[in-house]
């Protein structure tokens, strides 16, 4: 069987790939899977191509992917930078140890669920260099896949938690159950329905299922424990009513099951391996795998009929193998929960804490109780069990690690929407926004995330990332992409006054030239860009503030006397300027120094203090330059309790009317450069180019100069 690629079909679209001998940063979740591999903890499992259940997977070959992860969104919303460090981990990690990343939507909430949520999902991981595309036996498979492809199944297992008395009907109010949860400090109560038989609770969840009560009338819970210390252990609900239409499955369905319930059943039906989520989740573990557990024969058949086998064998293996693996489940007694069954067994190992003879005592009893009531057993033997084969029932396992917590930003989606609905910003993709359409749009390239995702690391402490790590890495990787440019973004007028003496003519003008990129940034054998030109003349834009009538100290730019460099041009002396009533400066007045243009003989023969950017005048082009900056002036916005509108930036966003040099009015948009002494800028990706329009965003500085 030939392995699947997640490779997708568009090669541009292709993430880096890993070398083998490069050497990459280790972090707990490598070392999870390297010694998973090593232990072998996966290798039983099958694929017959597409997700199912143990008895569809049996018909398949060996499972070619080595692991299997996922990237999990809900379609509810734009994806953000903390998503990007997901997307990178999931996939990379995939990539790295030759399995398959799934892109799988978790569209399990229809009121909060839209296509377009779900087109800009897929385009952003696509933006990012990942695709789920890939082969099986020679042919092309695609693992793009739903949380609503599964739900008949996760029906079907959440009829055999009722009947296997695992899960009941509670007709409570939301009020009322979420006043007999209780808190840390205080036990729940049990529901008054909580004890009905599992024939009443599945004729109740089959009307639930034929639409004959209303939404919020009752909700299907699991019966686990109302005073487990770990509160979403506390009967958590499964399946809630919903009369609502599914963008993807219309009006088939009015029940909805809970995510916690949903998540671990999509990752089984997957084979996937390792389930990695963010610390939010890590108090959601224990039920992610109570629900696994307590599945396993409906789940995992022929696993289940594997282990009762296993059972057996053990048992006939003699009185010393057998106490020696009874003594092991006892070791595992967490994992027994409610049933009478484990009550029973609860008792036994309670006996054997106090007198260790008792085990041999109790073996027939041991054994007879998980031959009699293995299903209800599950849990204990996904772990008792696994001394014996590992994964026994082939299990995913969920891994936690901390999300990225990045300063000067919000990611809520309920506050990024808020930010959209009034108006603060122009849409999910305003560049100041920490989506990754936003990103995109601020001039952000898939590199820079992949190497900012790298350089933070993965952990299990959460922490805060400054945001000039994002920006650091943005101008590594554009240092040596971007081409130059020269933009003047407050212009006035420089006269060189004495230009028809020298030239002949006041309209005589003189084509510059200047390289696209740097010579250091061009790598042996590369074949350098042509490059650029433009015209100097009598009359070029300079920045304002590159002129002081009376200049601070150390200042060695234009002042009356003092002689700069237009840069890629000619040496200069400054005579003065002009004003216009208010003693604003409307010119600035200079001679041009002949002979002394860059890169002739004379270039040196005249020495300048300070080197300036400039435009022409002749060639000069109008530009919209959008100077973006943080959102927000607090590090923190929202921590604490905040209001994170108190925060906003008043200067996030300034638009100047600018001058740019020729080759830059022929770019094309999301083209990025540099504009010398500015910082790096890109063409808008919507704005540029519409109606003639040319219009730059600035991505970043050249070095980081916020609060200084």
């Amino acid at each position: 069987m030939n392995a699947p690629t997640g490779t997708p079909s568009n090669p541009r679209a292709t993430a880096p790939a890993a070398s083998a001998d490069a050497p990459r940063p280790s972090n707990f979740l490598r070392q999870i899977i390297e010694h998973d591999l090593a232990r072998g903890t996966d290798t039983a499992r099958r694929w017959v191509g597409h997700p199912g259940e143990g008895s569809v997977q049996a018909a398949g070959g060996p499972d070619p992917a080595r692991i299997r992860t996922r990237f999990p969104p809900e379609p509810n919303g734009y994806l953000h930078v903390g998503h990007a460090k997901s997307i990178c981990l999931n996939f990379g990690l995939a990539r790295d140890y030759g399995g398959i990343c799934h892109m799988r939507f978790d569209d399990t909430n229809p009121e909060k669920e839209d296509e377009e949520y779900v087109r800009s999902i897929l385009d952003a991981v696509r933006w990012l260099g990942f695709g789920w595309d890939g082969t099986l036996d020679g042919k092309p498979v695609s693992h793009l896949y739903h949380a609503s492809d599964y739900f008949d199944f996760m029906a079907r297992a959440a009829e055999y938690l009722i009947e296997t008395g695992h899960a009941y009907v509670d007709e409570q109010t939301p009020e009322q159950m979420r006043a007999a949860r209780g808190d840390f400090n205080t036990p729940g109560t049990e529901s008054p329905y909580r004890h009905r038989s599992p024939a009443e609770n599945l004729a109740r969840f089959r009307e639930m299922r034929a639409g004959l009560h209303a939404d919020g009338a009752m909700v299907l819970r699991a019966k686990i424990d109302m005073a487990h210390p770990n509160i979403n252990l506390r009967d958590p609900a499964i399946y809630r009513i919903r009369h609502a239409t599914h963008h993807r499955t219309g009006d088939a369905w009015c029940i909805y099951p809970m995510y916690s319930y949903a998540h671990p059943i999509e990752d089984a039906l997957e084979n996937i391996t390792h389930s990695i989520c963010t610390l939010e989740f890590e108090d959601q573990r224990p039920f992610y795998e109570w629900t696994l557990e307590r599945i396993v024969p409906v789940l995992r058949a022929p696993q289940f009929e594997a282990a009762r086998a296993l059972i057996e064998k053990i048992e006939a293996q003699g009185v010393e193998a057998g106490k020696e693996f009874a003594l092991h489940c006892h070791n595992h007694a967490d994992r027994l929960w409610a049933s009478e069954a484990e009550g029973r067994m609860r008792a036994l190992f309670a006996r054997w804490e106090h007198d260790r003879d008792a085990v041999l005592r109790d073996l027939p009893e041991f054994f007879a109780l998980l031959k009699r009531d293995t299903a209800q057993f599950t849990p204990l033997l996904a772990h008792a069990l696994d001394i014996e084969r590992p994964n026994p029932f082939q299990l995913p396992r969920q891994h936690e690690f901390a999300r990225l917590n990045l300063t000067y930003v919000v990611t809520s989606k309920r506050k990024l929407a808020q930010l959209v609905q009034q108006g603060t910003v122009s849409g999910w993709d305003d560049p100041r926004m920490p989506t990754i359409v936003g990103l995109r749009r601020r001039g952000y390239t898939p590199e820079s995330i992949h190497l900012f995702t790298e350089r933070i690391g993965v952990t299990k402490s959460d922490s805060w990332i400054d945001y000039s790590t994002l920006e650091a890495c943005l101008r590594e990787d554009l240092e040596n992409k971007a081409h130059r440019g020269m933009a003047v973004l407050d212009p006035v007028k420089l006269v060189l006054t004495n230009w028809a003496e020298v030239f002949g003519s006041d309209g005589y003008t003189e084509d510059c030239t200047q390289p696209a990129l740097p010579h250091s940034a061009i790598a042996e054998g590369q074949t350098p860009p042509p490059d650029r030109t433009f015209k100097i003349g009598k009359e070029v834009w300079i920045e304002r503030d590159d002129f002081e009538e009376v200049p601070p100290k150390g200042y060695k730019r234009l002042f009356p006397g003092n002689v700069v460099r237009l840069k890629g041009g000619y040496v200069i002396e400054c005579t003065g300027c002009a004003k216009d009533a208010d003693g604003t400066v409307t010119e600035v007045h200079a001679k041009v120094i002949p002979g002394t243009k860059s890169g002739t003989p004379g270039a040196d023969s005249v020495k300048a203090k300070a080197a300036i950017t400039w435009v022409g005048a002749a060639d000069g082009v109008r530009a919209e330059v959008r100077l973006y900056d943080r959102l927000f002036t607090d590090p923190q916005p929202d921590a604490g309790g905040k209001n994170f509108l108190d925060a906003l930036n008043p200067d996030s966003l300034k638009v100047m009317t600018a001058v740019v040099e020729p080759s830059l009015a022929a770019a094309k948009p999301n083209q990025k450069f540099q504009f010398e002494r500015h910082g790096y800028f890109v063409a808008d990706r919507v704005d540029h180019g519409v109606g003639g329009k040319v219009v730059f965003n600035r991505v970043t500085g050249l070095k980081d100069s916020w609060g200084k």
